[in-house]
């Protein structure tokens, strides 16, 4: 038997939802990612015909190699997937996502990203 208090239970999803966002080029990604308050920090930009794959920010970055107009971020010796997170205020999720999401596509990684990427992560599992 169900009960309210059941239904309330976080683990009684198998998902966790992610919000993806598809746009023409990096240009718009960018601009949309300042102007259309749907679009939150964290949330995963998607850009085919350049084959970049980003995460929404105040300075929306890329975690593919190419970049396009999002940023691409450079990493200090010894940094961890941990600080990246902490230094852009985002969950570590957000970013492995948007990393298995890149592969799946079969977008090369960024460097930055590509040492914290998980062998056979897919946005799908």
């Amino acid at each position: 038997m169900f009960t309210d208090e059941c239904l309330m239970e976080s683990d009684r999803f198998a998902f966790v939802p992610r919000r993806l966002h598809a746009f023409e080029t990096t240009g718009n990604a960018y601009d949309a990612t300042q102007s259309d308050e749907r679009i939150a920090s964290g949330h995963t930009l998607v850009i085919l015909s350049e084959r970049v794959v980003g995460v929404a920010h105040t300075w929306p970055f890329a975690v593919t190699a190419q970049a396009g107009h999002l940023h691409s971020l450079s990493s200090k010796q010894g940094d961890s997937l941990a600080a990246i997170v902490r230094s852009f205020l985002l969950q570590e999720e957000d970013l492995l996502f948007a990393m298995s999401m890149a592969a799946a596509l079969g977008f090369e990684l960024d460097p930055v990203f590509a040492a914290f990427a998980r062998p056979s992560a897919t946005p799908f599992t």
